[in-house]
């Protein structure tokens, strides 16, 4: 034990560098022992073979045994969460999104990109939405709510704890999601002024996917005239900025029944029930089938299909047989939007399973632009697996 009265985790010679290098993951190989009991989501603090102190975080069971909070000392407690709350919304107080009527949903605490590995809050027009990735940081879900009440004072109104579904086994199994402070249920929001009818009980992540936001604008800057395929479209965020910007007509398209009826709920929320948009309850991979050179425009966000390294291989085909459909099914002269937010797949990766697309369909495609995460999605630089989404910007000829 060390004089903090924490845990003390030793690591292996040279096994140091990457956290001197400020990279906040301490692999279970890098650990030659451990003073003290340290059990799973306890605080520990992390030293060198030298005995030198650095870093302090969550212990887990797995692969990634540490995630470091902080590599300076600190007394846990209210003013550090305060503290870390208050640089995270700062920061997206300098991004202009604190107080802005026209958008009033944003990430707020991004995990690693904050300084907060495990951590997730989102924030819906008076709600913040909570999501713990790691056991530790479920622990300290109740000092968070506190910090965010705090921080946000009268902007806040609940505070939704949702880590049932990103916390594992048995400690998850025993969770319930629910209301740290106040109360409430479906929600509306703005995004640069488009409406949307959020429902972070039952909804998808926190309830609404934050992360593409300046890429659905991007969307509606070129929707104009455009006959748009949005597909997995699951609240229809991409739908809704197409029809904003003019486009021709829009099909959406979702395997997802709830999906369809959030769509359906949010195309009429902005257009009432007179926009030329139809949705498709679908599989996307049959749907696109036969429909060569029938859109000027299509979307392609599909879900993560890979999460663990393992599945990268299948992850990879999924991504080019996907593309390859959806570059056959657009005309001459058409743009297609899209992504992979599988964090085990590169952007190497995905813009080589996309080139494979191209070929297989065999058209001239051009990129337009690369695209990421927005900046309330930041990524540290000292840990570049912050980066998850990627997408491509492209020109069919």
């Amino acid at each position: 034990m060390n004089n903090t009265g924490l845990p003390k985790v030793i690591l292996g010679s040279g096994k140091d560098q990457s956290l001197r290098r400020f990279h906040p993951w301490v692999f279970s190989g890098a650990i030659r022992k451990i003073n003290g009991e340290a059990q799973e989501g306890d605080l520990v603090e992390v030293y060198s073979d030298r005995n030198e102190y650095l870093g302090t975080g969550h212990y887990q069971d797995g692969s990634i045994a540490v995630r470091i909070i902080s590599f300076s000392r600190f007394e846990p407690g209210a003013a550090f969460w305060r503290s870390k709350i208050k640089n995270a919304y700062d920061y997206r107080a300098s991004l202009g999104l604190t107080a802005n009527p026209q958008t009033n949903v944003y990430r707020l605490v991004y995990a690693e990109g904050d300084g907060l590995p495990g951590l997730i809050v989102d924030y819906y027009n008076s709600t913040a939405v909570v999501q713990a990735h790691s056991l530790g940081m479920h622990r300290h879900r109740q000092e968070i709510a506190e910090a965010l009440k705090e921080v946000y004072g009268e902007q806040l109104k609940a505070v939704y704890d949702k880590s049932k579904e990103s916390l594992a086994g048995r400690y998850a199994e025993g969770l319930s999601n629910g209301y740290l402070y106040g109360s409430g249920g479906n929600s509306q929001v703005s995004e640069n002024g488009n409406l949307f009818s959020i429902d972070w009980e039952e909804g998808q992540k926190t309830g609404f996917f934050i992360d593409q936001r300046e890429n659905r604008k991007l969307v509606s800057s070129f929707a104009a005239g455009r006959k748009v395929l949005d597909c997995f479209c699951y609240a229809g965020g991409f739908s809704v900025y197409a029809m904003k910007g003019g486009a021709a007509e829009v099909h959406s398209v979702d395997s997802s029944n709830t999906a369809i009826k959030l769509t359906d709920r949010n195309i009429a929320l902005n257009f009432g029930e007179d926009a030329n948009q139809t949705s498709h309850p679908a599989d996307v991979f049959d749907y696109l089938k036969g429909k060569d050179g029938e859109y000027d425009m299509i979307i392609v966000d599909p879900p993560a299909f890979a999460k663990r390294r393992d599945a990268r291989h299948h992850a990879v085909m999924g991504y080019k047989r996907l593309n390859a459909l959806a570059i056959k099914s657009v005309k001459a002269g058409g743009i297609i939007f899209t992504f992979s937010c599988s964090q085990v797949v590169d952007r190497n990766l995905f813009n080589g399973a996309v080139t494979a697309a191209a070929i297989e369909a065999g058209r001239n495609v051009r990129i337009m632009q690369y695209l990421s995460q927005p900046p309330d999605h930041p990524v540290s630089i000292f840990h570049p697996e912050g980066e998850y989404l990627k997408g491509l910007m492209l020109y069919v000829d």
